[in-house]
């Protein structure tokens, strides 16, 4: 059965990785990281789960194929990325200009036309 955004939309998902802000949350909190490995049966991984890199959340065969990935281009550019602290939600909602600064508010009373309020 052919894909509905084309062929090169099955190759896509399958290779998606784990985002840079659910890896960023691994390198900082053990817990997190644990979780996510508890969620995958041992039997089912690379090289028995034995080999991971925490960067690039891959799983490897060996351990010579790790040292090769951690010497190439992919993982030296992830590296970089996650250099960065990665955007909030709140700094999100700020740059599109949905932030809920109300600004000081002014206690001079409000002017009222009298022939309105009597009608």
């Amino acid at each position: 059965m052919p894909a509905i955004r084309g062929q090169d939309s099955k190759k896509k998902t399958r290779r998606h990785t784990r985002d840079l802000d659910q890896i960023h949350a691994d390198l900082h909190d053990e817990k997190h990281l644990a979780q996510f490995k508890d969620e995958k049966f041992i039997e089912d991984l690379p090289g028995l789960g034995q080999w991971y890199c925490k960067e690039c959340a891959k799983w490897f065969e060996s351990e010579a194929n790790l040292g090769a990935h951690q010497k190439g281009k992919v993982h030296k550019r992830r590296v970089k990325q996650l250099r960065e602290e990665p955007y909030s939600q709140k700094e999100a909602e700020a740059a599109i200009g949905l932030t809920t600064d109300n600004g000081k508010r002014t206690t001079a009373p409000m002017e009222v036309d009298d022939e309105v309020v009597a009608n």
